[in-house]
C-alpha cells in the first residue's frame, strides 16, 4: 500500500468543480504527499505518517489575508512578523500579504529583500510582501512588481506618511501606466482630509472620525482610481471600501476593478462603535453607519465583493489612548477574521461557500497566486479546519499579536478554525501552535 505524509479521513471540504467554476461542499478523504495535495475520494486506502479524522468538521483551502501590517522593520514595538504570522495561524489564514507601510518603508528592492529575509525561518504562516508606490521609485514599479513573492504593488493616496503618500496627481498616473499587474490602492483623498481635519480637533472624539474623513473624501479618490484604471486598462484592487456610494459606483466598475471589504465593516458600525471602544474602533477609512453597513452588505451578497481581508493594522494601548485625533488609526484582524465570518455563516448572512471564495478562490485568481486557495490535486496542502457548531467568546487573551487586544473582546461567536495546516504539516490546533516557523514564500504567476 502506497504511504503518503498526511491523510485527511471523513471530512467535509469545499472543493472547487473545474465544470461549473464553484465551489461545493463534498464528503471526501484527502490525502498529501511532499506538501502537495495527491488524492481526493471517497473511501482512500494510504499507509499514512498521520491521520487525522475529521468527522463533524469542514475543511477549507488555506485562508489568505491579503491585507496585513506586520510592522517590521521600525516599529517592531507594536508587532514583527513572528507575532503576527503567530496570530495568522491561530485564526486560521495559512498566508498572508503584508503592506509595506513599514520604516523604511518598502519601496527599493533592497528594502523588499531585507523583508524576505527577516521572514525566513520565522513566519508561521506562507508570505508575501506588497512593493510600496512612491515618487522616487515609479518608473522602477514595471520591474518591482515582477520580483519574486511580490504580491503587487500598493498605493497610499491618503493616510500614509513620507514617500509613501501619492497625493499629486500627475505620480499617481505615471504609477498607474508604469506596470501591468493590478494596483492595489488605498482610496482617500488627502486634500479634502486634511482641509476637514479642525472637524475631529473640535470634536475631540473618535465620534467625528466618519464625519472628518466622510464618504466624499473616499469617492473623490474612487473616482480619480477608476478614470486613470481605464485610461491606461490596468486593473484595480480597491482596498477596504467602507461606503455604499463607492460600492454603488464599483458594481458599474467591475470590468477594471476588484473590490476588498473587511469583517469589521459588516459587524460595527457608528456611533455605537466609538461610544463603545472609543479609539480601539479607530480606522482608516472608518467604520461608518448602520445605512453603510446594509448597503455593503447587498454588495457582499451580489458580487460586487471579491475579497475579504483583515487590515490587520495594531498600534499598542498607550498609542490608541491619546487624546483623538492624535491616537493613531487601525486595530488587529488577522486572527479574528475568521471566527467574526464564520459567525455571519452562522447567522446565515452568507453562505460557507461564499465566505471560502472571498479568502481563498478569489484572492488566489486576483493576484496570480501559484497553487494555493483550492482543495485540488497537485495544489500546496494548505488547509483551514473550521467546526461551524463550536462556541467561543473571543478575548484578549487568546489574542497573540504584540498589542494584546481587540475590538472583537467578549464578543460570543459560532464558528471556530480548529487546524491550520501548512503543505501537510499541522502547525495550529485547539488553539495551540504545534509547529514553529514553517512559513514559506509566495509564488505568482
Amino acid at each position: 500500500m502506497k504511504q503518503v505524509d498526511l491523510l485527511l479521513k471523513n471530512t467535509e471540504s469545499l472543493v472547487f468543480d473545474n465544470d461549473t467554476n464553484h465551489l461545493k461542499k463534498v464528503s471526501v478523504d484527502i490525502a498529501v504527499l511532499d506538501g502537495k495535495i495527491l488524492d481526493i475520494g471517497s473511501p482512500l486506502q494510504y499507509a499514512a505518517r498521520e491521520t487525522l479524522d475529521l468527522k463533524g468538521l469542514c475543511v477549507l483551502p488555506g485562508v489568505i489575508d491579503s491585507q496585513v501590517h506586520f510592522r517590521e522593520p521600525g516599529m517592531t514595538h507594536k508587532e514583527d512578523i513572528e507575532s503576527g504570522t503567530r496570530a495568522a495561524i491561530l485564526g486560521g489564514v495559512t498566508s498572508i500579504f503584508e503592506m509595506p507601510n513599514t520604516n523604511p518603508s518598502t519601496t527599493t528592492q533592497e528594502a523588499f529583500e531585507h523583508k524576505l529575509s527577516l521572514a525566513r525561518q520565522r513566519a508561521h504562516c506562507h508570505y508575501a510582501f506588497f512593493m510600496g508606490a512612491s515618487a522616487d521609485n515609479a518608473q522602477h514599479l514595471h520591474t518591482y512588481e515582477n520580483l519574486p513573492h511580490c504580491s503587487g504593488i500598493k498605493i497610499f493616496l491618503g493616510a500614509s506618511f513620507g514617500s509613501l503618500l501619492v497625493d499629486d496627481d500627475a505620480v499617481f498616473e505615471h504609477v498607474m501606466k508604469n506596470g501591468r499587474r493590478r494596483l492595489t490602492i488605498h482610496s482617500e483623498d488627502e486634500a479634502r482630509m486634511r482641509a476637514r481635519k479642525h472637524i475631529a480637533e473640535e470634536a475631540a472624539h473618535p465620534r467625528a472620525h466618519p464625519l472628518w474623513r466622510d464618504e466624499e473624501s473616499a469617492m473623490i479618490s474612487t473616482r480619480k482610481s477608476i478614470a486613470l484604471a481605464k485610461k491606461y486598462n490596468r486593473p484595480v484592487h480597491m482596498l477596504h471600501i467602507s461606503s455604499s456610494e463607492e460600492m454603488q459606483f464599483l458594481a458599474q466598475n467591475k470590468d477594471i476593478a476588484s473590490v476588498e471589504i473587511l469583517p469589521q465593516f459588516l459587524t460595527l458600525s457608528s456611533p455605537e462603535c466609538y461610544e463603545r471602544l472609543g479609539t480601539l474602533a479607530q480606522q482608516n477609512p472608518p467604520i461608518r453607519d448602520q445605512r453603510h453597513m446594509e448597503h455593503l452588505w447587498k454588495a457582499v451578497l451580489n458580487g460586487t465583493v471579491d475579497v475579504i481581508g483583515s487590515d490587520h493594522a495594531p498600534h499598542t494601548l498607550e498609542e490608541k489612548n491619546k487624546p483623538y485625533p492624535q491616537s493613531p488609526s487601525g486595530f488587529p484582524g488577522v486572527q479574528t477574521l475568521l471566527p467574526i465570518m464564520l459567525n455571519h455563516v452562522h447567522q446565515q448572512r452568507l453562505s460557507l461557500e461564499h465566505l471560502t471564495r472571498l479568502v481563498t478562490e478569489n484572492p488566489r485568481r486576483l493576484f496570480g497566486v501559484q497553487n494555493k486557495g483550492r482543495i485540488q490535486i497537485g495544489y500546496d496542502a494548505d488547509f483551514t479546519i473550521v467546526d461551524l457548531k463550536k462556541e467561543k467568546e473571543i478575548t484578549n487573551k487568546w489574542i497573540a499579536s504584540k498589542c494584546g487586544y481587540t475590538p472583537f473582546d467578549g464578543m460570543k461567536v459560532t464558528g471556530w478554525p480548529t487546524h491550520t495546516i501548512l503543505k501537510g504539516k499541522v502547525v495550529m490546533q485547539d488553539d495551540v501552535v504545534k509547529l514553529e516557523s514553517t512559513g514559506e514564500p509566495i509564488q505568482f504567476a
